[in-house]
C-alpha cells in the first residue's frame, strides 16, 4: 500500500461501497491518473450482494463515524467523495460536506435514497408524481387505495432496487399479499422492511434517463433507454432496454423533466440514474438513484454512444476544468449505434450444476453480442423470474441495424435456458 505523502501529487477519489457500478470507478480514475480509495460503510461487507474487489484500490477503510472517517480520509488529500452503490450515497453526502468537496449536501439526503420522501419532495416542489401512502397497516394500505386512487397500486418497500419486493396489486387480497411478503423483511440492502410505499400505478411506457453533473452543475445526459417489461401475475419483470436517439421522442420532455428533479433533490453533483413513466398527463418520476447506473458496462456504453457516466464521472472530479470545458450547461450524448440490453428470463428450478461454456460461447458468438453474463453460478439456486435479481442471464447487444439485433435477440431466447445445467 502507498502511503498518503507517497500520492501528495496524485489526485485520489473515494468510493463509498464499491459493490455494483461502483466496481468500474477504479480504472476510470486510473486512466486519469488518478488513484482510488474504498471505503466500506458498513462494520462488515453486506452478505446479500457479492462483496466489491478490494485489489483495484489504495486501501480500505471502515466507516466508524464522521469525524474519525473524515481524519482518516484527510490523509490522502481526495478530491472527492462518490457512492458506488445506494448504501453509500448518503455516506458519501455527509462526508463529501464535512470534508469541503464537492457533492450533494446532507440536507436532502434522506430524499434521495427513501422513495417515500423523494416522491413527497417532488410533490412540495410542485412536479408531477405518483399519489401515495406510506404505512405498517396494511388495512390502512387497502383503505386508502379504495379510497385515494383506485386498482391497480404499487407496494414497494421504502429503499430497496433492482425491482427487490416491488409488486402491482389489483384488488385489496393482492395488497395482503405484498406487503405479508415485504413487512419484516429484509431488503437487499438489509435494511429491515418496517413500513411500505404505496403508490398510484403510473400508466405508460417507461425509460431510463442517466446523466453526470460536474463542477458548476453542468449537466451531461449519458443515455436514454426505453424498458420493455413483462407483467407477470404482481410482478412487472424487465425484459429489455432500448437505446433511444437523443433527437427521438420523448426524450426531450424527460429530460426537461428530471431537470427539475435533479433541482428538487438538490443533486448537483456526480451521477444519477432516474427511471421515469411517461403517462397522460406528462413524465412521472418512478424513483431516481444519485449514483451510476447500476446496469451500465462502460465498454459497452463507449461502443453505442459517446461515453460512460464513470468515465465522465471521474473526469468531472479529477479533472474539473476540463469536463467543464466539455460539457458547458445541458448537453446530449450521441448515439453511435443501435443497442439493447437483454434480461434474460427464465422458469427452471433448481440447483445450478454447471456452466454449459458452448452454449455461452454460441451467444456469445453472435455479431450483435457485446458482453454475456451469466447471473447464476454453480451451487447456486435457480429460480422463476420474478424481478431483476433473479434474472440468471445478461446479454449486451449492439449492431448497425435493429433488425440484426432482433434476430440475434430471437436466438439467444431459444438458447438462454441450455446455458445452465441443473442438477
Amino acid at each position: 500500500m502507498e502511503s498518503p505523502q507517497s500520492l501528495s501529487r496524485t489526485p485520489v477519489g473515494v468510493v463509498v461501497d464499491g459493490y455494483s457500478a461502483g466496481k468500474f470507478l477504479p480504472a476510470a480514475f486510473r486512466r486519469l491518473g488518478a488513484e482510488v480509495l474504498h471505503l466500506q460503510s458498513t462494520p462488515e461487507f453486506l452478505s446479500t450482494v457479492a462483496p466489491p474487489d478490494l485489489s483495484p484500490y489504495l486501501a480500505n477503510v471502515v466507516h466508524q463515524d464522521l469525524e474519525r472517517t473524515a481524519k482518516e480520509l484527510a490523509e490522502y488529500a481526495p478530491v472527492c467523495v462518490l457512492p458506488g452503490q445506494e448504501t453509500g450515497v448518503m455516506p458519501a453526502d455527509l462526508i463529501a460536506e464535512r470534508m469541503g468537496l464537492p457533492g450533494n449536501g446532507s440536507a436532502l439526503s434522506l430524499a434521495r435514497r427513501d422513495k417515500y420522501e423523494m416522491i413527497e419532495t417532488l410533490r412540495r416542489a410542485g412536479i408531477h408524481c405518483a399519489h401515495q401512502l406510506k404505512s405498517s397497516d396494511t388495512q390502512e394500505i387497502v383503505a386508502w387505495a379504495e379510497r385515494e386512487t383506485g386498482y391497480p397500486v404499487v407496494v414497494k418497500p421504502l429503499s430497496s432496487a433492482s425491482t427487490d419486493g416491488v409488486f402491482i396489486c389489483r384488488d385489496a387480497d393482492d395488497i395482503r399479499t405484498a406487503a405479508a411478503a415485504v413487512l419484516g423483511t429484509y431488503d437487499i440492502f438489509e435494511r429491515r422492511n418496517t413500513e411500505v410505499v404505496v403508490q398510484s400505478c403510473l400508466q405508460g411506457t417507461e425509460y431510463i434517463v442517466d446523466v453526470v453533473r460536474g463542477p458548476g452543475g453542468g449537466r451531461h445526459v449519458c443515455g436514454v433507454w426505453e424498458y420493455e417489461k413483462t407483467d407477470i401475475g404482481a410482478k412487472r419483470i424487465y425484459d429489455k432496454d432500448i437505446l433511444l436517439a437523443p433527437d427521438s421522442e420523448p426524450v426531450a420532455a424527460l429530460v426537461a423533466y428530471l431537470d427539475t428533479v435533479l433541482e428538487a433533490l438538490e443533486i448537483r453533483f456526480g451521477a444519477a440514474h432516474a427511471e421515469i413513466i411517461m403517462t397522460p398527463q406528462g413524465p412521472a418520476l418512478v424513483e431516481i438513484g444519485a449514483r451510476l447506473n447500476g446496469l451500465m458496462d462502460p465498454g459497452f456504453h463507449d461502443v453505442c454512444m459517446d461515453g460512460n457516466q464513470a468515465d465522465l464521472l471521474a473526469l468531472a472530479c479529477v479533472r474539473p476544468d476540463a469536463y467543464a470545458r466539455r460539457f458547458t450547461g445541458k448537453t446530449m450524448y450521441r448515439k453511435r449505434r443501435e443497442a439493447l440490453v437483454y434480461h434474460g428470463q427464465t422458469s427452471l428450478d433448481g440447483v445450478v450444476a454447471a456452466i454449459d461454456e458452448q452454449v455461452l460461447a454460441e451467444i456469445s458468438a453472435l455479431d450483435t453480442v457485446h458482453l454475456a453474463v451469466p447471473r447464476a453460478t454453480p451451487g447456486d439456486r435457480l429460480r422463476p423470474t420474478t424481478d431483476l435479481l433473479s434474472s440468471p442471464l445478461r446479454v449486451f447487444m449492439t449492431a448497425d441495424d435493429r433488425a440484426q439485433l432482433t434476430a440475434d435477440h430471437q436466438r439467444i431466447l431459444a438458447l438462454k435456458d441450455a446455458v445452465f445445467r441443473l442438477a
